[in-house]
């Protein structure tokens, strides 16, 4: 699959793509479709369920277009941002003195107008569909996919504008670090509002790791984090909509309720009852190790059961003090015959003498 259709959703024959109007029930296709179970080998490298139809408004020559023009302005960055690398003009320090910027400030300076060009452009042709990005192991995977999956259908992400989501299957060649790559869709990535919602409960119901905001563009174009442009690969990074204890802080009330078996999958987190105890049904990370079991009385035995159970435990107690009792005995009993054969030869060596 190529850059320029990563982000179509398939059409026609391709079997792993659910939609409400498929025929099989969403339980019964995470189920049949694991991504840790399909392997990719050229045809299926990823996994959709969608919630209703494509909201992105662009056309096909929209797309072409956005190429053409997006283009240009990644090439004229790049080429720039190298000739400030080479060029010694331009200091690697800043000087206050002479205000001369570094290497460095003139490199974000050239970055940040790319991406408003990028915006620009990604505006005037309605090509502002992006995703959430996250990753997780092949370990984990099925089981944080099929949260996500869910709750975009039947849960609190289907309250927000999240449309689409997909998953990464296992290549052939996958190692064992490898990470798998989760996308939830936006008709409009740079409404922040809209991601900052859907942010709240990826972390706060699920628990998840995000690792930033991408475009559709920026994946049409090959940003990534090792462009040689140095152009972030995503629009908004997790500090740009919330800062660090409000994101820790909705994390470690997802990982008490987990540990305390309460669900946070039912509810965004504006809606969440406190005094829900639903039990948890799946999550992104892994749950405490079990605790060992007590015994638990059975629940079919009648009082009457007790009390039979309780009288045989004292008879066999005291069927045990009495044969304790006549060992004790008997050993005593063999103690002294012991002894007075030993007085009886003693007695007829006196007489003889």
């Amino acid at each position: 699959m190529t850059k320029a259709n990563e982000d179509a959703i398939p059409e026609g024959d391709y079997k792993y793509v659910w939609t409400p109007t498929s025929n099989v029930p969403l339980d019964d296709f995470l189920s049949k479709y694991k991504p840790s179970m399909v392997e990719n080998d050229g045809t299926k490298p990823w996994i959709w369920v969608r919630k209703g139809g494509d909201t992105r408004s662009f056309t096909p020559a929209d797309e072409i277009a956005v190429l053409e023009e997006s283009s240009k302005i990644l090439t004229e960055i790049t080429d720039q941002i190298e000739n400030i690398k080479n060029d010694p003009s331009i200091p690697t320090r800043s000087n206050k003195k002479t205000g001369a910027k570094s290497k460095k400030e003139v490199r974000e300076e050239l970055q940040r107008d790319a991406r408003e060009r990028f915006e620009e452009i990604a505006r005037k042709y309605k090509y502002l569909c992006g995703k959430w990005l996250m990753f997780a192991s092949t370990e984990k995977i099925d089981m944080i996919w099929s949260s996500l999956a869910t709750s975009l259908i039947n849960g609190p992400l289907a309250d927000t504008d999240a449309f689409c989501a997909k998953v990464a299957t296992t290549p052939r060649d996958a190692n064992p670090n490898h990470l798998h790559v989760i996308c939830l869709y936006f008709p409009d990535v740079y409404n922040k509002d809209a991601v900052t919602k859907a942010m709240k409960i990826l972390l706060r119901n699920h628990g998840f790791n995000l690792s930033g905001v991408k475009s559709d563009m920026y994946t049409l174009l090959g940003i990534d984090s090792k462009h040689p442009s140095g152009i972030p690969s995503t629009i908004w990074k997790n500090k740009d909509l919330m800062d660090d204890k409000e994101i820790q802080a909705l994390k470690d009330a997802f990982f008490a309720e987990l540990k305390g078996g309460k669900s946070s999958i039912a509810q965004s987190p504006d809606k969440a009852d406190p005094n829900d105890k639903k039990p948890m049904d799946v999550s992104a990370a892994s749950a405490d190790k079990p605790k060992t079991k007590r015994k638990q009385k059975d629940i079919f035995a009648s009082d009457d059961d007790d009390d039979n159970d309780g009288e045989q435990k004292r008879r066999a107690e005291l069927m045990q003090k009495k044969k304790a009792t006549a060992v004790s005995k008997r050993r005593s009993d063999k103690d002294k015959d012991s002894d007075e054969d030993q007085e009886k030869p003693k007695r007829k060596a006196a007489r003889r003498s």
